[in-house]
């Protein structure tokens, strides 16, 4: 064989064995794409001729072992046939592999997902990197699919079945310790001694891996139809079957083949392959491929500059400002916490301690992320910082005194960023002596759950300073969104939009329930009522009034009336609903009387209307940014698509006729608003 021909891969011999690298040319990142698997068929085939020894297959990419298939080419399989010619060339592939006269194993460093995954089941041994980068799973459950190579025969082989579908439920990473602990993994060690692991371990030759005890339990047809149905009930609370309907049918898989037989292969490539047979299935796997990609183009967005700062200081350690600086600490920076006093900033601190156990399990991690987050209430931090985050009370003289107090004091070099929900740069910057450094880094509550960040662009802002900002949220591992500064910008200007008319629909005398129900039924995590009050009623006042302030409208008498009688939501214990344990008690309530499609159209509608109208007037960049905005700030439905895909596929005029039909049966609120005749998707 002429490896020189190779382009994507090369032979490395090493004592007693052969080691194959995968350096996918022009890429940063190994996928597998038909040219890897074209020559990868090409070594194969050498190697069942004139088997190596031993085999050990790696990376030569920092990134990681191997990110999976070209999410790409699925976009081209139109038919059901073509669905199963793909797959089955992969499954017959890693078969042939699996099947080598030879033992092999897998050296895995960095990223092995999805194929790679699979491909690595396909070894004899894995030896895996036990660092938090070494990230392995098989989440194609968030793509609308599930594991079609070969990955949901051969990993609940590998390791407790059970273990293995909630991994495939989840779509869940683990890091190297984890995959040791669970049996993905033979050997846990630094990426220098995986030379040395990988011999060692092949020298024992092929793998011979018997079922364990409770996967022979599992194998029974009763046991396993309950563990089955138990699992069924799970994702049930999370993703509705006619939404997403690949969890479901990992689950009737996994069900149906306790033992991977060689016929469990087959099913799977049909079983993965049905989910692209129905309108709506598929249209969730198209939304959710585009999604994948915009996600990865909207983390390309940090690469613009280099935010190459290393100290952060953050003003107000409320639940916000405290928060923000527990997350910038867990990304590595030093951060400086500042407030009034020092009894202001320990509840922050311990916030943070439960935040750094649960995200890093390990005493020395947890210790040394612990003494990156440093008590400030004297602001020593401030002349060292390179990034400086306002995150004080929405009240514009507070912030402009305070900027007052700290500009002078930072380095020209520094930044300045409001965490602002809704105040305009422009008034803020007012006074300052650089408005061009101003910039709006807005995050969510809470702020360790919720990726999207606002990178808010003033006026004056300059692009160099959006640009830094832009940086620094791909540090932290969120996901930027650059909007322009206007009132609530692009999140809470549509999310309050939604919340106002379901408060509407509310006083028209529809239950609370029922409107979250008929909510949750379109495709939202959470229905408005209960969001109203998780977030807290007096926050969601305080938002609509800016709303109202800037585009006109009626705050709701309702809301007011359980601020006035001390009724906040769950953080009170009781809102518009009753809360225990930090769950909504919600009635079972019937529809009988209420127009369900109206409802739900009404709260959908008043969405895309006023996501169009941001779209006209520049609020974000382009249709795709407000989609991945709405999908990661609002939980707009990602199976949709975000708003503009939705009227994509409905068709402007439809969508545009069913918002003209709202006006006329619910009011002028539902009005057309700017940027419809102009909308071109």
């Amino acid at each position: 064989m002429n490896w020189e021909n190779l382009r994507h891969w090369r032979l490395e011999e090493v004592e007693n064995a052969s080691e194959l690298i995968l350096d996918k040319a022009d890429s940063s990142v190994n996928v597998l794409d038909n040219e890897v698997l074209t020559e990868l068929e090409q070594i194969v085939e050498h190697f069942e001729q004139e088997p190596p020894q031993a085999l050990m297959i790696s990376s030569a990419k920092k990134a990681g072992f191997l990110a999976g298939a070209d999410i790409s080419e699925f976009q081209n399989l139109k038919t059901h046939e073509q669905v199963i010619e793909k797959l089955q060339r992969g499954q017959n592939l890693f078969l042939r592999f699996e099947r080598l006269k030879c033992p092999t194993v897998a050296l895995i460093h960095g990223h092995c997902l999805g194929g790679g995954m699979e491909l690595a089941l396909a070894c004899d041994y894995r030896v895996v990197d036990p660092s938090r980068d070494c990230r392995l799973g098989l989440p194609e459950v968030k793509l609308g699919i599930h594991p079609g190579y070969g990955g949901a025969v051969r990993l609940p082989r590998l390791i407790e079945g059970d273990q293995a579908l909630q991994l495939m439920l989840s779509g869940r990473m683990v890091d190297g310790k984890a995959a040791k602990r669970l049996g993905m993994a033979d050997i846990a060690v630094h990426p220098r001694y995986f030379r040395d692991a990988g011999l060692a371990i092949v020298a024992k030759g092929k793998a011979a891996r018997k079922p364990s005890f409770k996967n022979n339990l599992l194998s029974l047809p009763p046991l396993r139809a309950l563990v089955g149905s138990m699992a069924a009930k799970q994702v049930a609370k999370k993703a509705r079957r006619d939404h997403y309907p690949a969890p479901y049918r990992i689950i009737d898989f996994w069900k149906q083949n306790p033992r991977g037989q060689e016929s469990a292969y087959r099913a799977e490539a049909e079983s993965v392959a049905s989910l692209f047979d129905g309108d709506n299935s598929r249209r969730a796997i198209e939304n959710l491929v585009r999604i994948f990609l915009l996600d990865k183009e909207l983390k390309g967005e940090s690469k613009k500059a280099n935010f190459e700062g290393g100290h952060v200081h953050v003003v107000g350690a409320g639940v916000m400002g405290g928060d923000i600086a527990a997350w910038c600490a867990l990304s590595g920076f030093r951060v400086t916490l500042q407030d009034a006093k020092p009894e202001f900033i320990a509840p922050a601190i311990q916030r943070a301690h439960k935040l750094f156990k649960r995200k890093l399990k390990s005493t020395h991690l947890i210790n040394a992320a612990m003494d990156r987050l440093i008590p400030d209430p004297n602001a020593y931090g401030v002349p060292e910082a390179d990034l400086v985050i306002e995150a004080i009370t929405e009240k514009l003289e507070a912030k402009q005194g305070l900027y007052a107090a700290l500009e002078p004091r930072m380095k020209s070099s520094a930044v300045l960023a409001t965490n602002t929900s809704s105040l305009p740069l422009e008034q803020l910057s007012e006074g300052l002596a650089r408005p061009e450094r101003l910039v709006g880094i807005h995050f969510f509550n809470p702020v360790a759950l919720m990726q999207l960040v606002e990178v808010v662009r003033g006026s004056n802002t300059s692009d160099e300073v959006v640009n830094l900002a832009l940086s620094f949220v791909g540090r932290i591992k969120k996901l930027p969104l650059e909007v322009k500064s206007s009132p609530g910008f692009l999140v809470n200007r549509v999310l309050m939009a939604y919340l106002g008319e379901a408060m509407k629909i509310y006083q028209e005398g529809v239950p609370p329930a029922l409107i979250d129900e008929l909510a949750e039924q379109i495709g939202m995590p959470m229905g408005p009522i209960e969001l109203s009050d998780t977030v807290g009623l007096d926050i969601c006042q305080a938002v609509a009034e800016e709303m109202i302030s800037a585009f006109g409208g009626e705050s709701s008498d309702v809301v007011s009336k359980h601020i006035e009688e001390g009724n906040l939501g769950r953080k009170s214990g009781q809102g518009f609903y009753k809360w225990s344990k930090g769950k909504a008690v919600k009635p079972k309530v019937s529809s009988a009387g209420h127009n369900r499609k109206e409802i739900s159209d009404r709260m959908l509608y008043m969405m895309l209307n006023e996501s169009v109208q941001c779209l006209a007037e520049g609020v974000v960049l382009n249709a795709d940014s407000l989609d991945m905005g709405m999908i990661f700030g609002t939980g707009f439905p990602p199976f949709l698509g975000g708003p503009m895909q939705y009227i994509r596929s409905q068709g402007i005029e439809a969508t545009s006729d069913r918002i003209a039909g709202l006006e006329s049966d619910v009011g002028e609120r539902f009005a057309a608003k700017p940027g419809w005749n102009e909308l071109k998707l």
